[in-house]
């Protein structure tokens, strides 16, 4: 059998970079995604001014708040705002290891979706490691809730999304998604799907 992308380890070929403005900040960033050896993760690296280069590793005990967006670090000090579309594009095409350089403290939000970042990271290449993968499997049904949100782990032989969203705007509404996850299926059905904002929030 040959080496897969599912069994190993995976990293980027080459250098890309992306600029654009940060939505809440509405600086200017750029961010280089570089590659990285296995087991390193994923690791942000903050170049902001003057001050000594920062790392944040892509973990849940880095974020720091998930109000409006999901920032890594500390709201009130040095972080990473805006993450999400990033992390998602991460998760959805399988990349394992990655350093990415950013000389602001949040991620550009280019046209709202993950798709650009796809695209950078295919531009790039992405390199097959020799060392195999690690992988967390849910033994039991795991719940948490909030308000009128709710979102489980359930057992399952592979990776699932099933999600649903129900909002009161009839450009919203009610929408679904289910499919086992795979990097086709996220390039072609997830990445393009943009987020939204409210009027209301504006002023925040």
């Amino acid at each position: 059998m040959g080496i897969s992308l599912q069994d190993y380890q995976t990293t980027l070929k080459s250098r890309a970079t992306l600029t654009g403005i940060g939505v809440h900040s509405g600086n200017t960033v750029t961010v280089h995604f570089l590659p990285a050896d296995a087991d390193t993760g994923i690791v942000f690296h903050l170049i902001d001014g003057d001050q000594p280069m920062r790392e944040f590793r892509a973990l849940v005990s880095e974020v720091g708040a998930t109000d409006l967006c999901t920032m890594l670090g500390d709201p009130a000090g040095q972080h990473i705002a805006t993450v999400e579309h990033l992390m998602a594009a991460v998760l959805g095409i399988a990349i394992d290891n990655m350093v990415i350089e950013i000389d602001g403290r949040e991620v550009p939000i280019l046209e709202g979706s993950a798709i650009e970042f796809v695209e950078a990271i295919d531009q790039a290449g992405i390199e097959i490691l020799s060392v195999k993968r690690r992988f967390i499997r849910i033994l039991k049904t795991v719940r948490i809730e909030s308000g009128a949100s709710w979102a489980e782990f359930r057992p399952y032989s592979g990776t699932r999304f099933e999600v649903e969203i129900d909002f009161e705007s009839p450009a919203i509404g009610r929408q679904s998604f289910a499919s086992d996850l795979t990097a086709d299926v996220f390039r072609a059905e997830i990445a393009p799907a943009r987020t939204f904002g409210f009027m209301k929030d504006v002023e925040r």
